[in-house]
């Protein structure tokens, strides 16, 4: 694939699942997204390269209580949070990553100093290892909204499957999927891609998402992809790779993305998922009810929070 031009492209998403409720919601998300959105671009625009803009996207977004990542995620059954989360340079083709790890405030900043480590992905205790070894402040990730979430399933033995994927119950119905994902192609090209999670809240104790898989964060030099969704619909399909390697042998991103998607709908899978190609076009699909999803094409900011359709997909080149 050949660059089209020089303009930084960015897209991010926190989470997917049921619709939000009303316009408050949407409004809430958005100014949240675009947030984050204002804050990458311009360090974009002053040269940042991919792989770092998308550790400042995932911080930043793991650091606003929202979204279940860093502050802000949800309990397993047994009242622990365990979250976990990937990076992968694409030009690269690196990938790291870190799987249910507790008392940390930025889980993406233990998978950056794993893409130069020769054991790439750590799992909770060579996790807590690592964040002993490089002397990270203990952090408490629990949000009083959490902890009343989980004290009430606890109340009904965790009857639900899952927790909200926003952190505020009036914003969404109680079903939702959340994980935080930034997907980067720079100013010189470079692509990478970044997701975070603190899990679906309420499962086994130990449970792993996909996020610190190749089945939920994945990237090449050809394209690069975030999911969020159910995890095991995503490892199942594996999603992420799956729609890179597509791209990589010759179909457009539009065109992965819409048959990947149109095959996980056929399996009743409940996903979604943010992607850029090297040409700089920006995609994006969702079997789930929304994705809450923002990007900035190099000439505007926009969102996939209005996608009201059930199953959809999407792109856009400046």
């Amino acid at each position: 694939m050949s660059i089209v031009d020089g303009q930084p492209k960015l897209i991010i998403h926190g989470g997917a699942g049921s619709s939000l409720k009303g316009e408050k919601g949407a409004d809430l998300v958005r100014q949240s997204l675009y947030q984050v959105i204002d804050a990458v671009y311009d360090k974009l625009l002053s040269g940042l390269d991919a792989k770092s803009a998308v550790i400042l996207g995932c911080q930043l977004l793991e650091d606003d209580p929202r979204f279940n990542a860093g502050t802000g995620s949800v309990l397993q059954s047994d009242g622990q949070i365990r979250m976990s989360a990937s990076l992968m340079d694409g030009n690269a083709q690196r990938f790291s990553g870190i799987i249910n790890v507790s008392r940390v405030q930025n889980p993406i900043q233990l998978a950056q100093f794993l893409q130069s480590s020769d054991d790439r992905v750590l799992s909770d205790n060579g996790a807590m290892e690592l964040v002993r070894e490089l002397q990270l402040p203990a952090y408490d990730p629990l949000t009083k909204l959490r902890l009343q979430e989980w004290i009430l399933e606890r109340e009904g033995n965790f009857d639900k499957a899952m927790a909200g994927v926003v952190a505020e119950k009036e914003l969404v119905s109680e079903a939702g999927r959340g994980t935080i994902g930034v997907v980067v192609r720079d100013a010189a090209g470079q692509l990478a891609a970044g997701t975070s999670t603190g899990g679906k809240g309420f499962e086994r104790i130990g449970r792993v998402s996909d996020s610190a898989m190749p089945a939920g964060n994945y990237a090449t030099a050809d394209a690069a992809v975030s999911c969020t969704g159910i995890g095991e619909d995503i490892i199942e399909e594996c999603l992420a790779a799956r729609i890179v390697i597509r791209t990589t042998d010759g179909l457009p991103i539009s065109g992965a993305f819409d048959r990947s998607f149109r095959e996980a709908h056929q399996r009743n899978r409940d996903l979604g998922a943010i992607g850029i190609d090297a040409t700089g076009t920006i995609a994006w699909g969702k079997t789930s009810e929304v994705l809450l999803a923002a990007y900035h094409d190099g000439e505007t900011i926009g969102d996939t929070l209005d996608m009201a359709r059930s199953m959809g997909t999407g792109s856009r080149l400046a």
